[in-house]
């Protein structure tokens, strides 16, 4: 049986709710048992939950370990981790457990940049544990959905830093991440490596209004980002204003967005609430997140979404 790992994000946040309502859409996996780590504080949706499925309550990873180790566990079982750590701490365990492969893989719900800050964490939320612990620097953040694809060239910055932090280098990470997307997605695909088949289908946005209108608008496209693209057999770079457009959803596996914004709100306003969700490229094992944040104006309320933590986890269940 393969161990997922599902950590609930901020207590005061829907990461709990969304991971509930998932498992029980999606119900118990022949092949696959979840591990949850969440707060001390009760949902009414546990009633639900523990009709379907036998949940063992444990208040850390040791207790649960012996629990795994001693006894077989059932395909219906749910080995739930409550305390009240910051839930930082759930995800820097679990992100070392997964590398060290005693979990398959990890999915992560939203957690707020404060939360992590209050742990005594340096690290700027999820990528950034996920670097530490894996000791991964070419690692980028991808965001998958029906419609397409995105991944980001730069982390989470402020906008005065995109200018110096997209370079040719972060590019290159981005563009190489890219194609082991693609290759994900569609294994099939292996094949036409030698071919290099998939660079014709990495769309790569510019970094200025209208990819910089010749320098008019700024010199990053004609400076470098025009060779790199055409060095690199990838298409662009393309004004990031239009093309996000539906007519080049087909035409592109990804889409390299400059900065966060460039390739979120594109990918939000399009997949909405009812899908897509994020996965990590770069590390040496398998973690996808929801799309979405913490949400904690509706918290307690039952009334959020779990779309997006449902895609993830279900990815996950496809790759074990």
């Amino acid at each position: 049986m393969s161990l997922i790992a599902i950590t609930t994000g901020d207590s005061d946040g829907i990461g709990l709710e969304v991971t509930l309502k998932s498992l029980l859409q999606i119900g118990p996996q022949k092949k696959s048992n979840f591990i949850i780590y969440r707060s001390l504080k009760k949902n009414v949706l546990f009633k639900k939950i523990d009709s379907k499925f036998h949940r063992i309550t444990f208040s850390n990873w040791t207790e649960a370990h012996y629990f795994i180790s001693s006894f077989k566990l059932a395909p219906n079982m749910i080995i739930d981790i409550a305390n009240d750590l910051n839930p930082a701490f759930w995800v820097e365990e679990a992100a070392r457990l997964a590398n060290l492969g005693i979990f398959s893989s990890l999915v992560t719900g939203p957690i707020s940049k404060e939360t992590v800050l209050a742990s005594g964490l340096k690290d700027m939320g999820h990528t950034g544990i996920l670097k530490r612990v894996t000791g991964c620097k070419e690692v980028s953040m991808a965001f998958v959905g029906i419609h397409f694809n995105v991944v980001l060239a730069t982390d989470h910055i402020s906008l005065n830093r995109v200018s110096q932090d997209f370079n040719k280098k972060s590019l290159q990470i981005a563009l190489k991440n890219s194609l082991a997307l693609v290759r994900k997605l569609n294994p099939k695909a292996n094949r036409d490596r030698s071919k290099n088949a998939f660079h014709k289908k990495i769309c790569v946005l510019g970094l200025n209004p209208h990819a910089g209108e010749k320098g008019l608008l700024g010199t990053t496209e004609i400076k470098w980002l025009s060779a790199f693209c055409k060095k690199n057999k990838a298409f662009g770079p393309v004004s990031p204003d239009a093309a996000f457009l539906k007519q080049n959803w087909d035409k592109y596996s990804v889409f390299i967005a400059a900065y966060h914004d460039q390739g979120l709100i594109p990918f939000k306003l399009v997949h909405g609430q009812d899908s897509g969700f994020q996965i990590t490229l770069g590390i040496p094992f398998l973690r996808t997140s929801v799309d979405h944040g913490t949400a904690k104006d509706i918290y307690g309320k039952n009334i959020a979404n779990p779309a997006s933590m449902k895609e993830a986890i279900q990815y996950n269940l496809r790759q074990s």
